[in-house]
C-alpha cells in the first residue's frame, strides 16, 4: 500500500480510503470489512453521519480491538452545514459517542452544493464554522475539509474561502468537469479525496464487454484507479468495499506510485479515441448551454449520453439519470423530457448540437425506472 501527504493536513494517507457508506449488512459484517482494509494497510476511514449505522459500526470495530492501532489510523466523518452553531456542536458530539473516539482526525462539512450552503459556512457569527473551530481549540477535531456534489463555481468558491485543509470531490476519467477544482486545491496545498471513483465513476464492477476489451489487460477499475493515483495532486481514493472480499480488483493501484506506463498510455488513447464514434453529435461539456429555462441539466444529460454510446456505459446512464428530480441538491436538474424546444440553449453551443432532438435521444434512451440516493 502507498501513501501520500493529504496536502496541509500533513497526514501520511493510504491511497485508498475505507468509505464506509455500503457495509451495513451487520455489525460483524462491518467489523470484519474494517479489520480487512487495516490489515490490507489501509489507514484512512470514512464515514459520514448521514451514512445510516455506519458511524456506530466503526465504533463498534473499534471497541472490538481496533482502538489499539489508533494512533496510527485516520478518520473522516461528514455533517451537513447547520445554521446555527448549538446544532453543530451537538452533531459532532453524537458522532464521536457513536464512534468511541475522543478526536476526529479530519471532520468534512458534508454536502457544500449549492451557495446556500456556502453561505451558511461563511456565516461567522453563531454559524457551524464557529462550533467546527471550538472543536479543534477542544481538540476533538484536528483537521477541517469539506465534501461536494456541487457546481464548479460551489466548489471552487468553496475552495477560495481558505477555510478547509481538504476536499471531497468527483473526478473520474469519464468526468473531469472537475479537474480546475483539482487544480486549484493542489494550488493551495489541501488534500483531495475522490469519491466513489469505481460506482459514480461508471460502475466499473460491472463493466459492458465495450470497455473491458478497451481497458484490457486492465479491468476499467484498475484502468480509472490507475489514472487518478498517476496524478499527484490526488491523494487517496474512496474504497466502499461491503464485505473484506471488495478490495482486491484494486491491488493492482495500490502498489504502484508512478506516471502512467506505456501501456496505460496506449488504453487512455484507445479510450480517448473511443469518443469518436459519436461524431458530430458529441458534447464537449463546455457547459455553456446553462443556465437552462426548465431546469435541466443539459450537459449531464449529454454526458450520460455520449458515455451509453461510446463505451455502451448504458446501464449506468439509466442509474445515474433516474436521479433527476429525485436527490435534490446532491443530483440537480430535471429530466430531459422536460425540454419545450425554446431554443434558448442553441446560440450558446460552440459545436452547434441540436441540443432538444439530442435530449429527446437522451431521455429514450435513459428512462428507466424512478430511483434515489442510498439514504434518502
Amino acid at each position: 500500500m502507498r501513501y501520500r501527504r493529504f496536502g496541509k493536513t500533513e497526514m501520511m494517507l493510504s491511497v485508498f480510503s475505507f468509505g464506509t457508506m455500503r457495509y451495513l449488512a451487520s455489525e460483524a459484517n462491518a467489523i470484519d470489512t474494517t479489520f480487512k482494509a487495516v490489515e490490507l494497510g489501509i489507514n484512512h476511514l470514512e464515514t459520514a453521519k448521514g451514512y445510516g449505522k455506519s458511524e456506530q459500526f466503526i465504533g463498534a470495530a473499534f471497541k472490538a480491538g481496533l482502538s489499539k492501532q489508533r494512533d496510527r489510523l485516520y478518520v473522516t466523518t461528514k455533517i451537513p452545514p447547520t445554521k446555527d452553531a448549538d446544532s453543530m456542536r451537538r452533531s459532532i458530539e453524537q458522532s464521536l459517542q457513536k464512534m468511541n473516539l475522543d478526536y476526529i482526525d479530519n471532520f468534512d462539512i458534508h454536502g457544500i452544493n449549492t451557495s446556500e450552503h456556502l453561505e451558511m459556512v461563511r456565516k461567522s457569527k453563531n454559524g457551524c464554522m464557529q462550533a467546527v473551530q471550538e472543536a479543534i481549540d477542544q481538540k476533538i477535531v484536528r483537521h477541517v475539509g469539506f465534501s461536494t456534489h456541487g457546481s464548479l463555481e460551489v466548489i471552487l468558491a468553496s475552495i477560495d474561502t481558505d477555510l478547509f485543509a481538504s476536499v471531497n470531490l468527483h473526478y473520474y476519467y469519464f468526468n473531469q468537469r472537475n479537474a480546475a477544482a483539482v487544480q486549484l486545491a493542489h494550488e493551495k496545498d489541501m488534500g483531495v479525496f475522490i469519491i466513489s471513483p469505481s460506482d459514480k465513476g461508471g460502475m466499473l464492477y460491472t463493466p459492458p464487454q465495450k470497455l473491458e476489451e478497451l481497458c484490457h489487460p486492465y479491468t476499467p477499475i484498475q484502468f480509472n484507479d490507475r489514472w487518478l493515483l498517476s496524478d499527484p495532486r490526488v491523494h487517496t481514493l474512496s474504497l466502499g468495499a461491503a464485505d473484506p472480499t471488495e478490495f482486491e480488483p484494486h491491488r493492482t493501484a495500490w502498489d504502484i506510485d508512478a506516471p502512467l506506463s506505456d501501456l496505460e498510455q496506449s488504453i487512455l488513447q484507445r479510450l480517448d479515441n473511443q469518443y469518436l464514434e459519436l461524431g458530430k453529435d458529441r458534447c464537449s461539456q463546455c457547459y455553456k448551454c446553462l443556465p437552462c429555462p426548465e431546469n435541466i441539466n443539459i450537459p449531464e444529460v449529454l454526458r450520460l449520453r455520449n458515455l451509453s454510446i461510446a463505451f455502451n456505459l448504458e446501464e449506468f446512464g439509466k442509474y445515474r439519470y433516474k436521479m433527476f428530480e429525485n436527490a435534490g441538491h446532491w443530483f440537480p436538474g430535471a429530466k430531459a423530457s422536460k425540454c419545450t424546444d425554446c431554443g434558448d440553449c442553441l446560440p450558446r453551443c460552440p459545436e452547434q448540437l441540436d441540443i432538444p432532438q439530442l435530449l429527446r435521444d437522451s431521455h429514450k434512451r435513459l428512462q428507466g425506472s424512478e430511483g434515489k440516493r442510498l439514504w434518502d
